[in-house]
């Protein structure tokens, strides 16, 4: 059976997703509960992987929750904790938890984190871990042959950053990720539509890859700084930094501008992907603003 995911695009009907991060912590009653509020309202809910380098719970045991809860996960896997063969067992493991959906990070560098002196892995990067899944797909086994209990049936997910200013590389990596077997790619933040139209039209749909396009939260004038100071690829332009910086509410008028711009980027691209870090209860409410729901 396929994922709802995958035949939600297959259908070309316009796909929603939304961010969770797990628990910092043994307890995933918070998490989940905050995943019950998603429910019905998007296709699948994102598991992050050890995102900006930060301990939480293992995305593989979050997704499996949320799947006995009935709700669709997209487990994240990141390269760069991991040597090849512990990717190789999570892969068939999450299979077998009916996992249907991952998408391939090569991760965030350790020293983005709280952890700096821990040690990088990153034996393969994301588009070999495509290309690793791709093959589990194809009943290939590494190194005898065929696999000897079955393939697997992984619906694969790649990113990409629409505001990368090497136009040639990031064309290059996404060619790369979707000749490796990568199915569709969630965007980064995207605060420039602008950005969005010209990667769409140029990169992904000459190669017919569709796309998810990120969505971001901004909570206040100083939330949006530090993320362009810190976060890589981001670009939050001056007239989104202006209505934040002059704005009674701040909070409030985050959530207009990600309305604004998930109802914008679904006519540009296959779906939009929310991201709320630490405030994901309210990505219901910003849908439910920009009049978005499954039926769209």
């Amino acid at each position: 059976m396929k994922s709802k995911l995958q035949e939600t695009l297959e259908n070309k009907s316009k796909v929603i997703t939304a961010e969770l991060m797990p628990p910092r912590g043994g307890d995933p009653v918070r998490s989940l509960k905050i995943a019950q509020l998603l429910k019905d309202k998007v296709h699948a809910v994102n598991i992050t992987d050890g995102s900006r380098a930060i301990m939480r719970m293992c995305s593989m045991a979050m997704s499996k929750l949320l799947l006995e809860n009935g709700i669709e996960p997209i487990m994240q896997m990141s390269c760069r904790d991991r040597n090849k063969i512990a990717l190789q067992s999570d892969i068939l493991g999450a299979n077998a938890l009916g996992i249907k959906n991952i998408l391939c990070l090569t991760g965030d560098s350790v020293k983005a984190g709280d952890q700096q002196d821990a040690k990088s892995v990153h034996e393969l990067e994301s588009v070999r871990l495509i290309k690793q899944i791709q093959s589990f797909n194809e009943n290939i086994d590494p190194t005898l042959g065929n696999l000897s209990d079955s393939k697997t049936n992984i619906f694969i997910g790649a990113a990409a950053d629409p505001s990368c200013k090497n136009k040639n590389s990031l064309k290059r990596r996404t060619r790369q990720k979707k000749e490796a077997g990568a199915n569709f790619l969630q965007t980064q933040m995207v605060m420039d539509r602008n950005y969005l139209i010209e990667f769409c039209e140029e990169i992904s749909s000459p190669i017919q890859i569709p796309v998810i396009a990120g969505v971001f939260l901004l909570k206040s004038y100083k939330n949006a700084l530090f993320i362009n100071k810190y976060v890589p690829g981001a670009n939050i332009p001056e007239n989104i930094l202006n209505r934040l910086k002059e704005a009674k509410d701040p909070l409030r008028e985050g959530i207009s501008i990600a309305a604004e711009q998930a109802k914008d980027y679904l006519d540009i691209a296959e779906g939009i992907h929310i991201m709320a870090v630490k405030t994901e209860h309210l990505i219901p409410e910003i849908l439910k603003i920009a009049g978005i729901n499954l039926e769209y």
